[in-house]
């Protein structure tokens, strides 16, 4: 083997153009070069044969025989082009190098021309593989013959597999790197032991009440059982826990499953816990017949304080004639005398464990149920329902938080003395948030007292709510997964989630600007009629688009921007150019000369601004706060002690021309201000709304707490 290259698959701009080159050398003439990966930061792009000096002229001199090049000095200036110009990541001075390779395709199929390609084709070709910057602009023909140049050789497998050749080699590169390593402790563990687990024989279960709506702790449950149902090729099934008709509405019911198919969750079967009512009704017969449960008219006061003390019930003796009369004819028919009692099952009222203490398991409601209208007036309670109808719909690993746990025990013994299959439970630690509650009945209450607009409101943590705010499924997806089905109990800071949110929008949010207190800068030496230029709205991703920014004579300026800026001072116009401050007028505006040779890295302050003219659009900001004052509340604490006084802030802004084109949902990024969704369109009077999208940090500069 005459030649070694190694490929540094980490470097800054990847040297495609050297391994195609050398993967064109080996098909010509099989093991003539040996190609290496590594995986390193810091390595140099190429190495040939030990040298990392102008690797790809150096294979191409290497072997005349395959680059017979007839015009040696116009090879080696694409050459230099290649290297120097089509990797640069300015959207602008990119643009302008490949116009000039277009001009030079013009009626030539080839860069040289030709009837083959050149070592001038594969430098250019690798050297615009490597710029993340090109894709869009391929597919967008905006260089109709570079386009079209590209795409011939994308056709080529000696050109578009250099890709997959080197991404699988860093794969195996990484694979053989961390064999034998610990995993990395911030990624969540799911090797848990699932007991009695068989590939494509588990089943798991969310079943939501259909009293609110989904919140994020309802989202993790969902998500985890997703989880382990794919992981052993089993089944999901979506089931309502639809036992209590007073706090029940077929409202909660449809919003539910519309936030699991957003959070990508489809069940195999959707079942309703009033499906299997008869059923439940004819087991706690057969359990008061065995004398394991009793009806009992004790007020709910003092039952809770003899539950409470381990003591027993008076009615926990009654005969079994007496039970079966009061629970088939007075409670079932919810005649008065029936709407006094309640069914407990007997189990063990001086138990250590207090949910063992004879827990109610039916009770009347006259209320009519949103499916079964008022065919019953007897409803099971959770500890009696979700045992039966989990081993009745084959459920075979029921995952559910830990605040259940000490509830374990009456499950299975609801299971055993029902004579029904065994289930085997999991716990997991439920997502608790500071400042934040869960509670749907205390969610309910902020909605009736309009301390928040409804159940989608942006500080609140339900799933429609955080998407308002701004949260994208993905980042939703990612911070439950990566909080695994762990077993910890802590209070998680909203930091962390939006951190993961952040990592999805980012590269993908068009960069818009918004001015707070406009203040005024007249600029000699700038076009003195507005003039419209089209420019990327995200300059590391042109796939994202262009937008228009209008270049004038007068600017306006965030004021806080302006108060800090000083006579004589030279500042920068973020994506314009330098200007220097010639005079500070007594009304607060500014003038100011264009500047553009100035270098802008020896500025202090880079400044957004807007074009003084009739085409910006008033927006107002809104940030939030949360509704809590105290991150954790004690036991004994009520929640309406710690309500935050003011949770809403609104900030007057202009912005760019270019938001009369976003529609409601649309997620950008004012520059310097953070990231924002637009949240309402003009209205009544009412400019764009958008709402501060959080990023993770601590503090947001707008919209800060005053």
């Amino acid at each position: 083997m005459s030649a070694t290259l190694v490929i540094n698959g980490k470097a800054p701009v990847v040297a495609y153009a050297d391994l195609i080159a050398a993967r064109i050398i080996n098909d010509t003439k099989p093991e003539s070069v040996k190609i290496e990966f590594v995986d390193d930061k810091k390595a140099a792009p190429a190495t040939f044969n030990g040298s990392i000096e102008n690797t790809f002229q150096s294979i191409v001199d290497a072997f005349p025989q395959v680059f017979a090049e007839s015009n040696k000095e116009e090879t080696a200036k694409w050459i230099k082009i290649a290297n120097e110009e089509l990797v640069i990541k300015n959207f602008q001075k990119l643009s302008q190098s490949l116009e000039h390779l277009d001009a030079q395709l013009n009626l030539r199929t080839y860069i040289l021309g030709g009837l083959r390609y050149s070592a001038a084709d594969i430098a250019c070709w690798g050297a615009l593989r490597s710029n993340g910057m090109v894709g869009s602009i391929i597919k967008n023909k905006v260089d109709v013959k570079v386009s079209r140049w590209y795409t011939l050789f994308e056709l080529d497998p000696l050109f578009h597999e250099a890709h997959e050749n080197l991404t699988k080699s860093l794969q195996e590169l990484k694979k053989a790197a961390s064999s034998g390593k610990k995993k990395e402790v911030h990624k969540a563990n799911f090797e848990i032991d699932l007991p009695d687990a068989k590939m494509g024989e588990v089943v798991t279960r969310f079943p939501p009440e259909p009293s609110g709506y989904l919140h994020i702790g309802h989202a993790k449950a969902a998500l985890l059982n997703q989880y382990f149902a794919q992981e052993y090729k089993g089944k999901l099934i979506i089931r309502f826990d639809d036992t209590n008709p007073s706090k029940e509405k077929e409202e909660f019911q449809d919003s539910i499953l519309e936030d699991l198919s957003l959070l990508g969750i489809k069940g195999d079967r959707i079942t309703y816990s009033s499906d299997y009512f008869q059923e439940m009704y004819d087991m706690c017969v057969a359990m008061i017949k065995e004398g394991k449960a009793y009806c009992d008219d004790t007020p709910t006061e003092k039952m809770r304080e003899e539950r409470m003390d381990g003591i027993a019930s008076a009615r926990r003796d009654r005969t079994v004639e007496e039970n079966l009369k009061i629970f088939t004819e007075e409670m079932k028919n919810g005649t008065e005398e029936g709407l006094k009692n309640c069914v407990r099952a007997k189990i063990d009222y001086a138990a250590l464990n207090k949910t063992l203490r004879d827990p109610v398991i039916y009770r009347c409601n006259l209320t009519p149920h949103h499916r079964t209208g008022s065919t019953w007036k007897i409803y099971p309670t959770y500890d009696f329902c979700v045992p039966i109808v989990d081993s009745i719909e084959g459920v075979t690993h029921a995952l559910r938080t830990i605040e259940y746990r000490d509830r374990n025990a009456q499950y299975d013994w609801m299971l055993e003395n029902l004579h029904l299959r065994k289930v085997h439970i999991w716990d997991f630690a439920r997502v608790n948030f500071v400042r934040t509650l869960l509670s749907k009945r205390k969610l309910q209450w902020m909605v009736d007292k309009d301390l928040v607009s409804n159940w989608d409101d942006p500080r609140f943590p339900t799933v429609r709510g955080v998407r308002r705010r701004g949260m994208t499924v993905e980042g939703l997806r990612n911070f439950v997964l990566s909080q695994g089905p762990s077993r910890n109990v802590i209070n998680l800071e909203w930091n962390l989630i939006w951190a993961f949110n952040k990592k999805v929008i980012d590269p993908v949010a068009p960069r818009h600007t918004a001015i707070v207190n406009p203040v005024k800068i007249h600029i000699e030496g700038a076009p003195e009629t507005p003039k419209t230029e089209m420019k990327p709205k995200h300059k590391k991703n042109p796939a994202v688009g262009e937008k228009k920014v209008i270049y004038y004579k007068d600017v306006v300026i965030d004021k806080a921007d302006a108060d800090l800026l000083e006579d004589n001072e030279e500042f920068t116009l973020m994506d314009w150019g330098n200007v220097i401050i010639t005079k500070k007028n007594a009304d607060g505006s500014l003038e100011g000369k264009l500047h553009l040779e100035g270098d802008f890295k020896k500025t202090k302050h880079k400044l957004t601004w807007l074009a003084d003219t009739s085409d910006v659009v008033p927006v107002d900001l809104v940030d939030f706060d949360h509704l809590l004052s105290k991150d954790k509340l004690e036991e004994d604490e009520s929640f309406e002690d710690f309500l935050t006084p003011v949770t809403e802030f609104h900030t007057d802004a202009i912005a760019d021309l270019n938001v009369k084109d976003m529609k409601v949902g649309d997620i950008i990024q004012f520059e310097r201000k953070g990231y924002y969704r637009l949240d309402a369109l003009p209205k009544d009077g009412k400019p764009y709304v958008f709402f501060t999208i959080p990023d993770g940090k601590a503090v947001n500069k707008y919209g800060a707490k005053k």
